[in-house]
């Protein structure tokens, strides 16, 4: 079995789970913040949506530079719009983890700002960090937020208390 084949599963499973967050997502409260020093509801479901690009750009080269510029964070400002975003990144980094050699995930892969080099790691490392455990992690903060505005979370691992 494959790298890839190994790795689908569980991408696919996450990736089910965060759509199932996204489409709860109210963004007529897009500005809505818990806290002053976290994201917007809004700025948080662009990132969630707009995270799967690093999986299909680290598969399709060696390094990203912020300061050669290039990135570009979502902005999707309704439901249909989001969804669909996230939907393309989903199946264009589910196609460049479906078609790459085992070899291509051993390759590293570089994250940069200028001549500050933030890591380098194997792109199956870069996979696993940057795209499942971040959007893990983010998928986490937004059911923290559907928590607060009294939308019901849905189940991720197993039925939430709001479908029990």
């Amino acid at each position: 079995m494959s790298i890839g084949e190994r790795l689908l599963p569980e991408f696919d499973h996450e990736m089910s789970g965060t759509r199932k967050v996204l489409e709860r997502v109210p963004l007529e409260r897009y500005d809505w913040t818990p806290h002053p020093k976290s994201f917007s509801l809004g700025r948080l479901a662009n990132h969630l949506a707009g995270l799967l690009r690093w999986g299909s750009g680290a598969m399709s080269s060696q390094e990203f530079d912020f300061a050669k510029g290039g990135y570009v964070p979502s902005t999707f400002r309704t439901r249909e719009e989001l969804l669909a975003g996230f939907d393309a990144n989903l199946a264009a980094t589910r196609a460049a983890i479906a078609g790459a050699a085992d070899e291509a995930f051993e390759e590293s892969w570089t994250l940069r700002n200028g001549e500050h080099v933030i890591f380098t790691l194997p792109r199956a490392a870069v996979l696993r960090q940057m795209v499942f455990n971040h959007n893990i992690h983010h998928r986490g903060q937004m059911t923290v937020y559907l928590r607060l505005l009294d939308v019901p979370v849905p189940g991720l691992y197993g039925p939430s208390a709001d479908e029990a």
